[in-house]
Protein backbone atom coordinates (compact mmCIF):
# COMPACT_ATOMS: atom_id res chain seq x y z
CA UNK A 1 0.00 0.00 0.00
CA UNK A 2 2.92 2.25 1.02
CA UNK A 3 4.14 2.01 -2.48
CA UNK A 4 0.91 2.83 -4.49
CA UNK A 5 0.77 5.81 -1.55
CA UNK A 6 4.41 6.91 -3.33
CA UNK A 7 3.36 6.43 -6.88
CA UNK A 8 -0.12 8.31 -6.06
CA UNK A 9 2.01 11.12 -3.93
CA UNK A 10 4.49 11.57 -7.28
CA UNK A 11 1.74 11.75 -9.82
CA UNK A 12 0.69 15.05 -8.48
CA UNK A 13 3.87 16.04 -7.99
CA UNK A 14 4.53 15.85 -4.35
CA UNK A 15 7.21 14.92 -2.38
CA UNK A 16 7.17 11.37 -0.68
CA UNK A 17 7.75 11.64 2.70
CA UNK A 18 6.44 9.29 6.23
CA UNK A 19 4.10 12.03 7.23
CA UNK A 20 1.86 12.45 4.06
CA UNK A 21 2.56 8.60 3.66
CA UNK A 22 0.90 8.31 7.22
CA UNK A 23 -2.12 10.35 6.47
CA UNK A 24 -3.30 8.51 3.15
CA UNK A 25 -2.84 5.34 5.30
CA UNK A 26 -5.16 6.64 7.92
CA UNK A 27 -7.79 8.24 4.90
CA UNK A 28 -7.47 5.05 3.42
CA UNK A 29 -8.00 3.01 5.88
CA UNK A 30 -11.32 4.24 7.46
CA UNK A 31 -15.13 3.02 6.04
CA UNK A 32 -16.00 7.01 6.11
CA UNK A 33 -14.42 10.52 5.72
CA UNK A 34 -12.09 11.06 8.61
CA UNK A 35 -12.49 14.40 10.21
CA UNK A 36 -9.40 16.20 10.92
CA UNK A 37 -9.34 16.48 14.61
CA UNK A 38 -9.81 12.07 14.29
CA UNK A 39 -6.38 12.33 11.89
CA UNK A 40 -5.01 14.51 14.54
CA UNK A 41 -5.36 11.86 16.96
CA UNK A 42 -4.12 9.06 14.90
CA UNK A 43 -1.17 10.62 13.85
CA UNK A 44 -0.39 10.99 17.29
CA UNK A 45 2.36 13.13 17.55
CA UNK A 46 4.30 12.26 14.55
CA UNK A 47 2.94 15.26 12.48
CA UNK A 48 2.30 18.47 14.27
CA UNK A 49 -1.07 20.18 13.41
CA UNK A 50 0.87 22.95 11.16
CA UNK A 51 2.23 20.29 9.13
CA UNK A 52 -1.33 17.82 8.91
CA UNK A 53 -3.02 21.49 7.98
CA UNK A 54 -0.69 22.07 5.02
CA UNK A 55 -0.86 18.10 4.07
CA UNK A 56 -4.84 18.19 3.68
CA UNK A 57 -4.40 21.29 1.68
CA UNK A 58 -2.03 20.19 -0.38
CA UNK A 59 -4.36 16.69 -0.95
CA UNK A 60 -7.03 18.60 -1.61
CA UNK A 61 -5.45 21.23 -4.05
CA UNK A 62 -3.81 18.26 -6.03
CA UNK A 63 -6.71 16.27 -6.05
CA UNK A 64 -5.89 13.71 -3.75
CA UNK A 65 -8.72 14.59 -0.90
CA UNK A 66 -12.30 15.85 -1.67
CA UNK A 67 -13.23 17.81 1.98
CA UNK A 68 -16.87 17.43 3.48
CA UNK A 69 -18.14 19.46 5.94
CA UNK A 70 -20.23 17.16 8.45
CA UNK A 71 -23.56 18.21 10.98
CA UNK A 72 -20.84 20.03 13.16
CA UNK A 73 -19.34 22.04 10.70
CA UNK A 74 -15.72 20.28 10.56
CA UNK A 75 -13.75 19.19 7.80
CA UNK A 76 -13.80 15.70 6.66
CA UNK A 77 -11.36 14.06 4.40
CA UNK A 78 -11.58 11.21 1.68
CA UNK A 79 -9.75 9.79 -1.12
CA UNK A 80 -10.77 11.14 -4.05
CA UNK A 81 -11.70 9.36 -7.89
CA UNK A 82 -8.48 8.96 -10.52
CA UNK A 83 -10.43 10.76 -12.39
CA UNK A 84 -9.71 14.23 -10.49
CA UNK A 85 -6.70 16.52 -10.85
CA UNK A 86 -5.49 20.15 -9.14
CA UNK A 87 -7.38 21.69 -11.70
CA UNK A 88 -10.98 20.12 -11.51
CA UNK A 89 -12.15 17.42 -8.62
CA UNK A 90 -14.45 15.04 -10.48
CA UNK A 91 -16.17 13.96 -6.82
CA UNK A 92 -19.98 14.59 -7.64
CA UNK A 93 -21.40 12.15 -5.61
CA UNK A 94 -23.93 11.61 -2.43
CA UNK A 95 -22.85 12.61 1.40
CA UNK A 96 -24.50 10.82 3.82
CA UNK A 97 -24.21 12.44 7.33
CA UNK A 98 -25.45 10.35 10.02
CA UNK A 99 -26.92 12.42 12.95
CA UNK A 100 -26.14 9.76 15.64
CA UNK A 101 -22.66 8.50 15.28
CA UNK A 102 -21.85 11.49 13.09
CA UNK A 103 -19.86 9.85 10.06
CA UNK A 104 -20.01 11.22 6.76
CA UNK A 105 -20.11 8.85 4.26
CA UNK A 106 -19.40 8.88 -0.07
CA UNK A 107 -21.83 7.73 -1.43
CA UNK A 108 -19.90 6.82 -4.86
CA UNK A 109 -22.35 3.90 -5.95
CA UNK A 110 -25.09 6.46 -7.26
CA UNK A 111 -25.10 8.12 -10.28
CA UNK A 112 -26.30 11.80 -9.75
CA UNK A 113 -28.36 13.58 -13.11
CA UNK A 114 -26.22 16.33 -14.87
CA UNK A 115 -26.64 19.46 -13.22
CA UNK A 116 -27.30 22.80 -16.04
CA UNK A 117 -26.71 25.90 -14.99
CA UNK A 118 -27.89 28.89 -16.67
CA UNK A 119 -26.04 30.19 -19.40
CA UNK A 120 -22.93 32.46 -17.99
CA UNK A 121 -22.44 30.01 -14.88
CA UNK A 122 -19.73 27.44 -14.76
CA UNK A 123 -19.89 24.56 -12.08
CA UNK A 124 -16.37 24.54 -9.97
CA UNK A 125 -17.74 21.70 -7.76
CA UNK A 126 -21.25 20.79 -6.08
CA UNK A 127 -22.07 18.90 -2.66
CA UNK A 128 -24.72 16.51 -2.49
CA UNK A 129 -25.56 15.84 1.05
CA UNK A 130 -28.34 13.51 2.86
CA UNK A 131 -29.30 13.23 7.00
CA UNK A 132 -30.11 10.34 8.33
CA UNK A 133 -28.84 7.09 10.05
CA UNK A 134 -26.63 5.19 8.81
CA UNK A 135 -26.71 1.28 8.54
CA UNK A 136 -24.33 0.50 11.63
CA UNK A 137 -26.88 3.31 13.91
CA UNK A 138 -30.23 1.98 12.26
CA UNK A 139 -29.46 -1.12 13.89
Amino acid sequence: MEKQFAGLLSQHELKVTSARLLVLQIISAANSAVSQPKIETQVNGKVDRVTLYRILSAFEQKGILHKVIDLNGTANYALCSSKCTSHTHHDEHLHFNCTNCLKVYCMNDFSLPPVQLPNGFTAGSFNLSITGLCKECNG
